[in-house]
């Protein structure tokens, strides 16, 4: 999987592109989640950009939708738009805003309103029982998000249902915007947490594909119940000085530290090749 973490680097360099060009983001949960969007729509899910209305495909949900540069990053590298819309990104007049939006292909729901991803992914899994459908849901979630009560909700129900075809992902990069994820509503032990309503817990290496990969693989076998993969990350991954910093939760880099980062990013990307 060298030459896909070589292009997660890529990804990172669009994301830092897309950054500098709006004038706003979320660089560092942007860089932490890019693995995961990554595997899954490389490697895991059932999609096709010229079928992107299929019926069967795989349904995917960013709950955590201030890292939209991640997302839009990856869709316009999977070929779902142009790696030259990114360039529009939060202009005025484009569709591609600052949050997720379904007028972008690829997108099945808007978000950004933390909280209310996993509900959705709940229903949509639901649905797929409901009608004998065989794709599977995927919903990626902040670790600070996990503060918001519907979350919970949420999984109860899923696991209330024996929803086996869905699968969580937490991005634990352990910051958000006000500080430590402890420090501001302390979770303690995620996986008994998860495990106490229900969920088969897997834990990956967040910013590692195989592991990742590993884990996607695991929860596809699971039967009963619904899998949640809590994927430890690094907020800011590849690039030195945003790595696990709480100002660069949003943050635009200076001319300089541009450089610096594009520096970084190549280098990285050279040693995965």
């Amino acid at each position: 999987m060298g030459n896909l973490k070589a292009t997660t680097f890529e990804i990172r360099q669009d994301i830092l592109d897309t950054i500098m060009n709006c004038k706003a983001g979320h660089i560092g949960g942007d860089f932490s989640v890019t693995d995961i969007l990554t595997t899954l729509y490389f490697k895991q899910m059932n999609i096709d950009p010229c079928g992107s209305e299929d019926p069967n495909r795989d349904r995917f949900i960013l709950s955590k939708g201030h890292s939209v540069e991640a997302l839009y990053s990856v869709l316009a590298n999977r070929g779902f738009f142009p790696r030259e819309d990114l360039k529009t990104v939060s202009m005025f007049g484009s569709k591609y805003i600052g949050h997720p939006t379904n007028k972008v292909k690829g997108i099945e729901m808007n978000s950004g309103s933390l909280g209310h991803g996993l509900s959705v992914s709940v229903g949509m899994a639901l649905a797929a029982k409901k009608n004998q459908a065989a794709y599977r849901v995927y919903v990626v979630m902040g670790d600070g998000e996990l503060a918001e009560g519907s979350v919970w909700e949420g999984m109860m129900a899923a696991s209330h249902y024996r929803l086996d075809n869905l699968c969580a992902v937490v991005d634990s990069n352990g910051l958000q915007i006000s500080g430590t994820t402890e420090d501001v509503m302390a979770h303690e032990n995620l996986e008994e947490r998860w495990a106490a309503f229900g969920w088969h817990v897997l834990h990956a290496a967040g910013n590692d594909i195989e592991s990742l990969n590993d884990a996607f693989e695991t929860a596809k076998i699971i039967k009963d119940k619904p899998s949640v993969i809590i994927a430890h990350t690094t907020k800011g991954y590849g690039v030195s000085f945003m790595e696990n910093s709480v100002p660069w939760h949003h943050k635009v880099p200076s001319a300089d530290e541009y450089i610096k980062a594009t520096e970084e990013l190549s280098a990285r990307r050279s040693a995965a090749l």
